[in-house]
């Protein structure tokens, strides 16, 4: 296992990359039918008649994706205490089931809480990109990561 990242360990600049999820028409139906059950994201047929052209995951299955992504890229091996919340998510084109997904991550501001100086606050923007490196989905929020040698 790799050793576990700290705040110190995102710092203003850094980018990562991660992540291969292929997508598949039965998960984009799966997801639709129990969390967003508009018929272009359940039918081929509904989704071709679509602005999408085609059936498309809902964007709130994407951001879902992208959570999974993430935790396998590099939360899971952070020292994590949460997060406060995103600022803005954008669905900028259309998931479709073939498609390729990998994410980047890129620290936009970083600082020591005050109230808590064991813990740090790390702004970052995350995007969503096919293979062809077209983004589809682009974020921005917060993580809260321990500092390094601070008490448990």
């Amino acid at each position: 296992m790799s050793a576990l990242l700290y705040f110190e360990d995102f710092p203003v600049g850094d980018v990562s990359t991660f992540g291969a999820y292929e997508v598949t028409a039965e998960e984009i139906k799966a997801f639709a039918g129990e969390f967003d059950p508009q018929p272009f994201h359940l039918d081929e047929a509904a989704g071709a008649r679509s602005i999408a052209g085609a059936l498309s995951a809902s964007g709130w299955h994407t951001t879902a994706m992208c959570m999974r992504m993430m935790y396998d890229g590099y939360i899971g091996r952070t020292a994590s205490m949460g997060s406060p919340g995103v600022d803005e998510a954008k669905w900028l084109k259309p998931v479709f089931p073939g498609d390729i997904l990998s994410m980047r991550r890129t620290t936009l501001e970083a600082r020591i809480s005050a109230s808590r100086p064991e813990m740090g606050i790390i702004k970052s923007r995350w995007e969503v990109l096919d293979q062809d490196g077209e983004i589809k989905l682009e974020m921005t929020g917060y993580g809260l990561v321990k500092v390094r040698g601070a008490g448990s």
